[in-house]
């Protein structure tokens, strides 16, 4: 790798989960999380995951082939074990999240209070991929 500086990267865009039965995970993320779905079809949905990021839900075995788009083409990718992904949320929110997941009958798995302030709620989604919710004062950067 050269001693150039990159050009910078300003955020992760997108986060992808494969799932088992699609309409079941976008369900859980759409009603229990409250995302919106901004796109999707036979294959993915796509939800906004707080403005500047998106969360991607594939059916697993979808995504092994090429996607031709007018625009250009989309490589085969796959994942596969139980993932995680992290939400923020504000502190103030954390307690109303809670309820929310009991109302839904969602069973939180673990609690971190971290270091620097933040803290973390752990739960699984249908497909037992680790989701977090986790408040400012988790890393240096949030």
């Amino acid at each position: 790798m050269s001693a150039v500086t990159a050009p910078g990267v300003s955020g992760v865009l997108e986060t992808s989960l494969y799932v088992a039965d699609l309409d079941r995970a976008a369900a859980f993320y759409a009603n229990v999380l409250g995302l919106t779905k901004i796109a999707g079809d036979a294959r993915f949905r796509a939800f906004d995951a707080g403005g500047a990021s998106v969360l991607l839900l594939f059916l697993h075995g979808a995504t092994g082939q090429t996607v031709r788009l007018p625009g250009g083409t989309i490589p085969p990718h796959e994942g596969s074990g139980r993932l995680h992904v992290a939400f923020a949320v504000a502190a103030a929110d954390l307690a109303e999240w809670e309820r929310r997941l009991a109302a839904a009958g969602v069973g939180i798995e673990g609690r971190t209070d971290w270091p620097r302030g933040g803290r973390s709620l752990y739960f699984r989604d249908p497909d037992a991929h680790l989701v977090e919710l986790a408040t400012p004062g988790l890393w240096p950067n949030y």
